[in-house]
């Protein structure tokens, strides 16, 4: 039979001879029967594999085919019966359900569509929990369970060090084996994760925290044990630390398998926009994550009890435990439809024939091994694939550069609300709230946005690396806003001396004349802005003496500061609880061109994924999304956080002190803080701009005759019998 060629870059198939296929649901009697075209016309249908060709009723894959948004106009609705299967000629099982249970209803859920739904669900839940709620309640897991900043990064970074290490087993078999079952197991894991996690709110006893409102005050009771024998609670970071290991083996198959398999599923030319949208679900759950957490954290930790106690006491302990119990049952639910997909949608295998390779062409011509059908499916191919990635140029720099966006994004994740507190005077919940609401369109925006743009102009790899090259160019030239910066509040005893005089090499005084007799402990940071604008370290380094609260605000406002002058007035001024507010005139600018570098940053991340899917063989696709997560991971997402905490603790004026220790760092030095993060950003963006520039010079892509028909390369050509084909319905141009 002669080789088939496509038509167009949207319609079937074009054969001149005579086809033998039979109907998914025809009688045994006629199941071999053979369907003669017309004399001089060809037969178009849906090919399965190995030149098996489906009957004219569509299946539900032809929806794979279309653009995601868009519907074909006048399109009947399938209706399907019980019993009905899709069947490749290798016999694989093609219809959706579990086992033999694979009712017709199901099938309406066996499209592209149908799976992206389902992965949207899962990548929304895993950054809603992970990057939202993990973040959110890290503090009061610290509180509630006594533990150190270093103990609680340990968690945080449990979840990386899965990933890597499940990485290279479950992209390498998971991309040759069944992708839905090993997604269905990862979701499904990470939901015992999340279940685990919630787990030691109720194997511990009640939480006691008395309010400490008098403590704090001049005159008031000053005393804080210092030495207090560890607690046991701490123990518990244990099982944090193994809820977030389960995070990370659930997760990995997510965005290794998961997105192969959309790939594998849709048009080439569709491919990167359901990607996006995969993404963007990812970025959106850790804004949801941020708003629904916050609301579980305004909960007391011990639901129905009463408590004289508000959210903004230092001791108070939300209810952070809630999220985490839903989350967790939510991916079990999940997992159910995840597992009953087959290991490739019905007519996929028409996207498979039809695409066209763009692999990185090696001088030695080692890259046509992983063109071999039984290439990768054993343990002794896995060094073989290992070295195959590892001369591909293209791969390797796209790695580097994708490291260089992950130790960005990394930092100005972890790090982004903090520069905004410090910045602007703000609370920390009024930060966090800022930063979603710029990350939010800014992220969101610009994963979809880059997945479309690749899309709208059918970019090939090489388009694709200069796209990226150009956001990351853009994003380079607006990070230099970081020049500018708002001026610190005046705060005394820190920024300035308390009769408003500058302190001499910045070295701290907290205690003066005015507060001398108050014997105020450096312990507690409870800090207040005085009726004259200026900050205190707390109401007893202000001299304050009465305590009353605000009925408007619910504030609490403090009386008799001695160390307060009264504005026009002689004698002792008010303090009130909170930093005092800022009105930096830059702010607004500082805000936009934030938001540039979020968008230019995210804008190229589809693109860099697009990228490095088509620059290695298919079969490779899976095993290389893992390598690359693990080069990402390794260099960028684990020591991204560390380099920029290190860099922006240079900056800091105030640090805590625990009984003698140095804690977490209580002021910055805005001028010092957007000065290093400017040093960090220009780095990076400039790594990241060089590895785009070596992967785009040393692409080689095949040569246009080693792929004939394809529909990228021949999607404006004419098949020789055009005028003789019959059009299927769910291909037509949209």
């Amino acid at each position: 039979m002669a080789m088939p060629q496509n038509s167009t870059g949207e319609n079937g198939f074009c054969f001149a001879q005579t086809l033998d296929f039979s109907r998914p649901s025809a009688p045994p009697g006629e199941a071999g029967r053979t369907f003669d075209a017309p004399s001089g016309q060809g037969a178009c249908g849906t090919p399965l594999s190995n030149g098996v060709m489906s009957s004219g009723v569509p299946s539900p894959s032809d929806s794979c085919a279309e653009p995601l948004c868009s519907t074909t106009p006048g399109e009947e609705e399938t209706q399907f019966s019980e019993g009905i299967k899709y069947v490749s000629a290798e016999g694989e099982e093609l219809a959706c359900g579990w086992g033999g249970f694979t009712p017709g209803c199901l099938q309406l859920f066996n499209t592209s569509k149908g799976v992206l739904f389902f992965l949207c669900v899962a990548s929304f839940l895993q950054g809603m929990t992970v990057n939202g709620f993990i973040n959110t309640v890290i503090t009061s897991i610290e509180r509630r369970f006594d533990l150190r900043s270093y103990q609680s990064g340990l968690i945080a970074s449990s979840y990386d060090i899965a990933a890597c290490v499940c990485l290279t087993f479950v992209s390498y078999f998971g991309g040759n084996g069944h992708k839905p079952r090993w997604l269905g197991w990862g979701v499904l894991v990470m939901g015992l994760g999340s279940l685990l996690f919630a787990l030691p709110h109720f194997t511990t006893g009640r939480y006691e925290a008395h309010s400490a409102a008098e403590v704090g005050v001049c005159g008031g009771n000053q005393s804080l044990p210092c030495a207090q024998a560890a607690s046991s609670l701490s123990s518990y970071r244990f099982v944090f630390m193994l809820g977030q290991f389960l995070h990370g083996m659930g997760a990995t198959p997510l965005y290794t398998l998961g997105v192969t398999y959309l790939d594998e599923n849709v048009k080439t030319n569709y491919s990167p926009v359901y990607i996006a949208v995969f993404y963007t679900a990812a970025i959106l759950g850790p804004a949801a994550g941020y708003l629904v957490g916050g609301m579980f954290l305004n909960i007391y930790t011990e639901i129905g009890r009463d408590i004289d106690m508000t959210p903004e006491n230092t001791l108070w302990v939300g209810a952070w435990w809630i999220g985490f119990l839903g989350a967790g049952a939510a991916s079990l639910l999940i997992s159910i439809p995840i597992l009953g997909y087959p290991p490739r949608l019905p007519g996929s295998q028409r996207y498979i024939v039809m695409r066209v390779s763009e692999a990185h062409q090696l001088k030695d011509g080692s890259h046509k091994k992983a063109s071999d059908p039984d290439f990768g499916k054993t343990v002794k191919d896995l060094p073989r694939s290992v070295l195959l990635l590892l001369k591909n140029p293209t791969f390797i720099f796209l790695c580097l550069a994708g490291a260089t966006e992950a130790t960005l994004i990394a930092g100005m994740s972890t790090f982004g609300p903090k520069f905004l507190e410090s910045q602007f005077s703000l609370s920390a919940s009024e930060a966090a709230t800022l930063f979603g609401y710029l990350v939010v369109p800014a992220g969101g925006g610009g994963t979809f946005l880059g997945g479309f743009l690749v899309n709208k102009f059918k970019l090939r790899c090489s388009g694709i690396i200069k796209l990226c090259l150009l956001c990351t160019v853009s994003s380079l030239l607006a990070i230099f806003i970081f020049f500018i910066h708002c001026p610190n509040m005046p705060m005394a005893g820190v920024t300035q001396m308390y009769k408003g005089s500058a302190l001499p090499g910045g070295h701290l005084n907290l205690t003066a004349a005015c507060n001398a007799e108050c014997g105020c402990l450096q312990e507690i940071y409870n800090p207040v802005c005085g009726s004259d604008d200026i900050m205190y370290y707390s109401p007893c380094h202000a001299g304050c003496k009465k305590m009353s609260e605000n009925l408007r605000n619910g504030k609490k406002v403090y009386h008799e500061c001695s160390c307060v002058e009264k504005p026009l007035l002689p004698g002792p001024g008010d303090a009130e609880a909170g930093k005092c507010t800022s009105s930096c005139a830059k702010r607004p600018l500082l805000l936009f061109f934030l938001f540039v570098v979020i968008l230019f940053t995210f804008l190229s991340s589809i693109p860099a994924l697009t990228a490095t899917l088509r620059c290695v063989s298919d079969s490779q696709r899976s095993f290389a999304l893992g390598i690359q997560w693990i080069v990402v991971r390794t260099l960028g997402g684990i020591p991204g956080p560390i380099a920029f905490g290190s860099m922006i603790d240079k900056s800091c004026l105030l640090w805590q002190d625990q009984c003698g220790e140095q804690g977490s760092c209580y002021v910055y030095q805005n001028s010092a803080m957007s000065r290093y993060t400017l040093i960090a950003g220009v780095v990076y963006k400039v790594l990241g701009t060089v590895f785009f520039i070596v992967a785009c010079l040393l692409y080689k892509p095949p040569s246009p005759e080693s792929a004939p028909g394809s529909s990228d390369t021949s999607e404006n050509s004419n098949c020789d019998l055009q005028e003789h084909k019959p059009s299927l319905p769910a291909e037509e141009d949209i």
